[in-house]
Order: structure tokens, then C-alpha cells, then sequence
């Protein structure tokens, strides 16, 4: 078995820890990038993607959006705002 573990493992949940200041900003910080990129793939069905960003990492077909924005926070693709 060879296969790599991926999900709630990968990232470390410490690195994205050393992200953010706490633990509450860290899953609303996902949670609502994690919304942005399925409202992204919403308009991609729909046609119309001008309004949306989409992934800002690699990503396959069958990969949440949660670990998609886990991915993209471990990666500083994303910046945070003071006033959410």
C-alpha cells in the first residue's frame, strides 16, 4: 500500500496554524475561500465566470474545496483582511 494519505493530514494542520493567529480565524478563513471556490464552480456550470476566482493552487476534479483552500492558505496564495 503505497498509496500517499492525503486530506485532513496534508497539510499539517500546524503549518496552517503558524498561518493565522487562531484557530476560529483559521476555519473561517477556509470555510469561506472554501464557499468562494464552489460558487466558482457553480458559474463554471452555468457559464459565466467573471465574477468568481477559481482554484489558485492544482487541483483534480475530485478534491473538496475545503482542502483546495487548506491548500491555497499552506501555500500563501491568500492574504487576509483585518475587517471580515
Amino acid at each position: 500500500m503505497s498509496e500517499k494519505l492525503e486530506g485532513i493530514v496534508s497539510p499539517a494542520i500546524d503549518t496552517l496554524l503558524s498561518k493565522v493567529d487562531s484557530k476560529y480565524e483559521l476555519v473561517m478563513f477556509a470555510s469561506k475561500r472554501a464557499r468562494q471556490i464552489n460558487d466558482y464552480y457553480s458559474a463554471l456550470q452555468d457559464g459565466s465566470l467573471f465574477n468568481y476566482v477559481g482554484p489558485l493552487v492544482d487541483s483534480t476534479v475530485d478534491e473538496k474545496a475545503l482542502t483546495i483552500a487548506m491548500r491555497e492558505i499552506e501555500q500563501n496564495k491568500l492574504s487576509r483582511t483585518s475587517a471580515e
